[in-house]
């Protein structure tokens, strides 16, 4: 299994962070793997058969919303 932080792309260490059973904001992603766009990376990872839920998030000091991403538990890739 991919570990994450020891892969060469970002779309392959965010797979290894969804593969862990983690989810991932934005945040998370730009301070983890330096990944300023995570979105489009959630979109290729989707077109290569990957089940991955959005949950929109709000924080709790300034009520912004953010996406969350979570591999689907029944992911047929997984």
């Amino acid at each position: 299994m991919l570990e994450p932080g020891n892969h060469g792309s970002q779309a392959n260490n965010i797979l290894a962070h969804l593969l862990e059973g983690h989810s991932i904001t934005p945040l998370d992603a730009l301070q983890q793997y330096g990944c300023f766009r995570l979105a489009p990376v959630i979109h290729v990872l989707r077109k290569q058969g990957y089940r991955i839920s959005t949950e929109t998030v709000s924080n709790k000091r300034n009520g912004k919303k953010f996406a969350s991403y979570k591999l689907e538990k029944n992911s047929p890739t997984q």
